[in-house]
């Protein structure tokens, strides 16, 4: 299964490095955060959901 930010970026049309940019974060961050290497803060959670018109749900709650 697709990670759900890798998703809803490419829904959005934006480029790892045009979210990055939105969230305050490295575009390496981003690639992470994408493969599941990296667990994000609450607060960059928050951000990356604003930036990408989701609920915190919608991109990280596991069923």
């Amino acid at each position: 299964m697709e990670n759900r930010v890798k998703q809803a970026r490419r829904d959005l049309g934006l480029t790892q490095g045009e979210l990055a940019d939105k969230v305050n974060v490295s575009r390496q961050t981003i690639g992470l955060i994408e493969k599941n290497h990296y667990n994000p803060s609450l607060k960059l959670c928050i951000a990356l959901a604003k930036a990408l018109n989701k609920t915190l749900d919608q991109l990280f709650w596991e069923a």
